[in-house]
């Protein structure tokens, strides 16, 4: 991995940590079928379909328990056999859910990927409406979970009443609020609500709905205006993930672009969610920017060669081999 970074005057971010993260946002399963070979559309394509845990909020939950972060995610799922099952799962791996809803009358939450022969995704359907039940009164009974984090990371597979909650209570208790926009369309509900993330992490096409210009992965110019917009409208920290041309990040005094090896891509599915994790757990080792990212960038190199949607033995010895 190289990085080319322009410093303009490095400072602190002016954070000081303690106790667990608390991530909110969806689980579910994802269902992905990998063509073998160009996607024709209208057609059936051979390929391979498999079936994983997902959803972004379990995904990065996850990630951040197998690298040691002490963990609570608020989430929903059904009270059925898959809610159980990912229930189960995210308890093994360290997570704390006990504050979970496992709701009856709902579905547990899904996601159909549809991938080309190279891994990426073409296209995608989501169903998480059960993410609702999480609601501004819900956020408010776990008052003491925001009091008590160092973190607070999001998913936008939630309502706006819920995200304003979230926002005045960690406004509250001084926490840092993270946000993965999770979609073009999910990212719409925080337009005007930017100046209050400490971090995002947006993809191309995310960072253009905030933006509203065009952003070209492999331009390095419209990227790096695009970052800096972010925090020019108040984004502590600016993270725009770029697939196979790496990533760009910026802060109010310090901006750069990290380029990715030649990785053979498996599956891209939580690659990004990856990326968030090992940014916020750097982060929260009181380890610089760069870093932070340059850990994020291998977490979601590690995630890409798996058919996971999070790499089941992933650890912080793992992602610092990944580094050497």
């Amino acid at each position: 991995m190289t990085i080319v970074t322009v410093v303009e005057e490095k400072g602190n971010l002016d954070m000081e940590v303690d106790g667990h993260v608390l991530v909110i946002g969806a689980s579910g399963f994802d269902i992905k079928g990998r063509s073998h070979q160009e996607l024709k559309y209208h057609a059936d394509n051979p390929g391979k379909v498999r079936s994983c845990y997902g959803g972004v909020g379990r995904n990065i939950a996850e990630n951040l328990a197998r690298l040691d972060i002490p963990t609570v995610l608020l989430t929903a799922v059904g009270d059925d056999a898959a809610g159980d099952l990912i229930l189960a799962h995210l308890a093994s791996a360290g997570v704390n859910v006990s504050h979970a809803l496992q709701l009856e009358a709902h579905r547990t939450g899904n996601f159909i990927a549809v991938l080309n022969e190279f891994g990426d995704l073409a296209l995608a359907v989501s169903d998480f409406e059960i993410m609702a039940q999480l609601d501004a009164d819900y956020i408010a009974s776990h008052e003491s979970l925001f009091a008590a984090a160092q973190f607070v990371m999001i998913d936008l597979n939630i309502e706006i009443a819920t995200i304003d909650a979230i926002i005045q209570l960690c406004q509250k208790y001084q926490v840092p609020l993270c946000c993965d926009p999770t979609s073009p369309a999910h990212a719409q509900k925080i337009v005007d609500r930017i100046q209050h993330f400490y971090l995002l992490t947006p993809n191309a096409s995310e960072i253009e709905v905030f933006c509203r210009i065009p952003v070209h992965k492999s331009n390095p110019d419209s990227v790096m205006q695009a970052v800096q917009y972010l925090v020019a409208q108040g984004v502590k920290v600016g993270i725009v993930t770029l697939g196979e041309n790496g990533a760009a990040y910026a802060t109010a005094n310090e901006r750069g672009m990290f380029d990715t090896p030649q990785v053979s891509v498996v599956d891209s599915t939580g690659a990004g969610d990856a990326l968030s994790a090992g940014v916020i757990f750097g982060l929260v080792n009181q380890l610089d920017l760069g870093e932070a990212l340059r850990l994020g960038m291998a977490a979601a190199r590690l995630t890409l060669g798996s058919t996971e949607s999070v790499l089941p033995d992933l650890s912080p010895d793992l992602l610092y081999e990944q580094l050497i």
